[in-house]
């Protein structure tokens, strides 16, 4: 039905003039039958198509023959170029109650004398009609039921229409919450923070140094009271600083340490064993 109402563009479907074309087709898989499989099929079909994205493609190389197939990483796919959607509405006859039933059930399909099938689309033009089974119909009877079809074909286009617009709704949300994982960060305000936290961490550089030359210069004047008080701190000091270097302690040119008592580190040092132990 959907071929025979030339519902999809075959032009744009075209790689390469009188050489390539893409081919389309639908694969139907039936999990029930509660009756009238054709218009279900008709209906899953249409959506299928409608959603479907086929790979975009470009011609390169001499002549424009060379093909690229271009994942969908790196360039959209695109979607079919449908004109309109042929709904198909089944009718099933019973010659017995000369009654007419649209959308029959598996049990009305086992004892309905005749079917027919009219595909019109939202505008309500007759794409194909389809006549099953021995029952003899009435012109009158047609007619009526193409109204009626008519009138069934322009709610389920709504129907459908609005489904696939919901999927692709939902499709293009995942899409963009999977590319979107990362927090969004203000480049200006974040480089503004960066430049302050470096501006308080060499203001707190400049005060220790100033605080160090300060010591420094009383040392200074205090070590030129006498060379020989000088020369025994200096004694003093060496012993001190190779006790802890032997202990662990903080070395000599870490000039913001204050020294730590060597008693106190071989304690923890003899802790540490015993709990490695």
């Amino acid at each position: 039905m959907c071929r025979e109402s030339r519902a999809v563009d075959t032009e744009s479907l075209c790689v390469l003039s009188g050489k390539l074309v893409w081919a389309i087709r639908v694969d139907l898989h039936i999990l029930d039958n509660g009756g009238n499989l054709i218009d279900a099929a008709n209906i899953a079909a249409l959506a299928a198509l409608l959603t479907f994205r086929r790979p975009e493609i470009s011609l390169g190389g001499q002549d424009s023959q060379e093909v690229t197939v271009h994942p969908p990483e790196e360039r959209e796919p695109l979607h079919l170029i449908i004109h309109h959607l042929p709904i198909a509405v089944t009718f099933a006859f019973f010659n017995y109650e000369s009654s007419v039933v649209i959308d029959p059930t598996h049990e009305e399909e086992a004892f309905m004398g005749g079917r027919m099938t009219a595909t019109i689309n939202a505008n309500g033009d007759v794409c194909a009609i389809q006549k099953a089974g021995g029952e003899g119909v009435l012109q009158s009877v047609i007619m009526q039921c193409l109204r009626i079809a008519s009138v069934k074909a322009g709610s389920m286009t709504e129907k459908i229409k609005k489904a696939v617009d919901s999927y692709n709704t939902e499709r293009a949300f995942r899409k963009i919450k999977r590319h979107t994982s990362s927090v969004p960060m203000d480049v200006d305000r974040g480089a503004a923070n960066i430049g302050v936290q470096q501006n308080s961490s060499s203001v707190n550089h400049m005060e220790r140094l100033k605080r160090m030359s300060e010591e420094g210069v009383a040392n200074q004047s205090e070590g030129a009271a006498g060379e020989t008080e000088l020369s025994e701190k200096r004694q003093t000091n060496k012993g001190n600083e190779d006790a802890k270097n032997l202990t662990g302690g903080p070395s000599s040119w870490d000039p913001y340490s204050n020294g730590v008592d060597s008693n106190i580190l071989k304690a923890s040092h003899a802790t540490l064993s015993c709990l490695h132990l």
